[in-house]
């Protein structure tokens, strides 16, 4: 039976359209073969595939002057595929998969992450790649909750006590100890991630083990909806706890409504802690009509869009995508404002809280 390629990374990126030049976020997926782009995350047929056999990759790319942090991919036959990310980090790290990914098609290698075994003396029998997906399965994997702790809500998130748990009833180890050399192994290669303060400190050797067996200790997936929000007991209201942060950046902004897609004036006031950006009517009123939470959002410039009629003007749309998908549209007065409000969103979504 043949081998399913190991998806490596993903996430969205903006890729430009073949024909024209149109740059639209796609939902990319590396393996180890090729990479696969989905207008959706929840899609389940891509609407295109790019080997990666006799491929090459140049990053930087200078090719548009005006995109930030975008990668080329020139396939064998001389085609070439551009990537936008939203940060200079992000886009370093896909290039470097990718990179990888073509050396080991060329050597004839598996892709394989740097491995831990050695250090944490995990059987050669174990396939960390296999045992992710199994943790993954929608029925028998570990279930993700919404946890709260320190007035935060985790979304899409599990306890350290939950994945020893299911390690031990999956047999995948012996005992609890075990499970903690796997479960560190799994976090090492980026398989789980930390969420919160007391797992971020012991992945960064704060602790006698890099993963907690403790029910305080949160982690998601790493293509997961995670998101981290402030607590109130009332869903209606927007906790003052949102508004501690500095304000990076405000001011006037068209915002499409969800419901009628009408376009309405609103006054925009961006906060770095936590990452949010609150929208007002601008005749006034302290209290906020929403809020959109930044971190782990994809933002990016939208050259034509359906629906916008009436304020269809080049240059000036921009689109934000939630952590959890949710599609905002925005317009600016000019582009260079546009700009400005673009790089101030993906500063704050790359480190606010």
């Amino acid at each position: 039976m043949e081998r399913e390629p190991m998806r490596i990374r993903e996430g969205y990126l903006v890729k430009k359209g073949s024909m024209f030049n149109t740059w639209k976020p796609m939902w990319v997926v590396l393996l180890e073969d090729g990479i696969e782009f989905y207008k959706r995350k929840a899609d389940n047929s891509p609407k295109g595939m790019i080997p990666l056999k006799g491929s090459s990759i140049h990053s930087p790319c200078q090719d548009f002057a005006k995109r930030m942090f975008v990668f080329k991919l020139t396939v064998a036959k001389q085609q070439d595929h551009f990537f936008q990310a939203a940060f200079l980090e992000e886009r370093d790290a896909w290039v470097r998969d990718i990179k990888k990914a073509i050396h080991c098609i060329d050597g004839g290698q598996r892709f394989a992450r740097k491995s831990t075994r050695k250090s944490i003396r995990l059987p050669e029998t174990i396939n960390l790649s296999a045992l992710y997906l199994s943790m993954k399965d929608p029925e028998k994997g570990i279930k993700e909750l919404k946890l709260e702790k320190d007035k935060r809500v985790f979304n899409h998130c599990f306890t350290g006590t939950c994945v020893i748990d299911w390690l031990v009833s999956s047999s995948s180890i012996r005992n609890r100890k075990e499970g903690l050399l796997l479960a560190s192994s799994l976090l090492s290669e980026g398989y789980l991630q930390p969420a919160g303060d007391t797992s971020k400190a012991a992945a960064e050797g704060l602790s006698d083990t890099p993963f907690l067996d403790l029910s305080d200790a949160y982690y998601y997936f790493p293509d997961s909806g995670f998101f981290c929000e402030g607590y109130s007991s009332d869903d209606d209201v927007v906790l003052k706890e949102e508004f501690r942060g500095t304000i990076v950046k405000q001011g006037c902004l068209l915002k499409q409504g969800h419901r009628r897609k009408n376009w309405k004036v609103r006054k925009f006031v961006l906060r770095d802690d936590p990452a949010y950006l609150h929208y007002y009517d601008p005749a006034g009123g302290e209290e906020p009509l929403g809020a959109i939470h930044l971190r782990g959002c994809v933002v990016t410039a939208v050259e034509d869009m359906p629906d916008t009629k009436k304020y269809d003007v080049d240059n000036i749309l921009f689109e934000i995508i939630t952590a959890n998908e949710i599609h905002y549209y925005l317009q600016a007065a000019s582009s260079t404002e546009r700009t400005e409000w673009i790089k101030a969103i993906q500063s704050v979504a790359r480190t606010g809280k």
